[in-house]
């Protein structure tokens, strides 16, 4: 099983390269986004912890196999662990994610242009900080995968 998780792990990154060229070809592929929003839920709500986040990410698949080789890094600033951090980031990304669609309207290209904008400047922010500290830094913030943390010791305080 172990084997099978890494063997994705190391190829994820290709459904985010195809998500980027589908979604630059027809901006509705952009909704596709929506399964990387899921995925984590899914996977806490069930008991599994961040799986998807170590396993299944495809943006974490790829900034671990292409900035692997050109981290600086640095060491790694301490209130980026901090809950209070990861707070006003996922607050920020959920106002901009609601924002956009509530004035823009929950229209198929609406939703695939805003999940697009967002993946992509997340994704420019966690290349450069990549570079900076370690690959994978984005995935010690990222919304989702702080979302699927909480739910996780949610489900686990419940079945203690």
């Amino acid at each position: 099983m172990k084997r099978n998780l890494k063997f994705f792990q190391n190829f994820a990154w290709i459904l985010f390269i195809l998500f980027i060229c589908l979604s630059l070809f027809d901006i509705r592929f952009g909704t596709l986004g929506l399964f990387c929003m899921i995925s984590p839920i899914f996977f806490s709500s069930i008991g599994k912890g961040r799986l998807h986040c170590s396993y299944y990410c495809p943006r974490g698949s790829f900034l671990g196999k292409f900035l692997y080789t050109i981290s600086l890094g640095y060491p790694i600033p301490s209130f980026i662990r901090n809950k209070y951090f990861k707070n006003i980031v996922l607050g920020f990304i959920l106002t901009v994610l609601t924002t956009s669609l509530y004035t823009g309207g929950f229209t198929l290209i609406n939703i695939g242009t805003t999940l697009f904008k967002i993946v992509l400047f997340t994704t420019i922010l966690g290349i450069v900080l990549g570079i900076i500290y370690t690959p994978r830094i984005w995935c010690m913030f990222c919304p989702m995968g702080y979302t699927a943390e909480l739910i996780d010791r949610k489900v686990r305080s419940h079945n203690k």
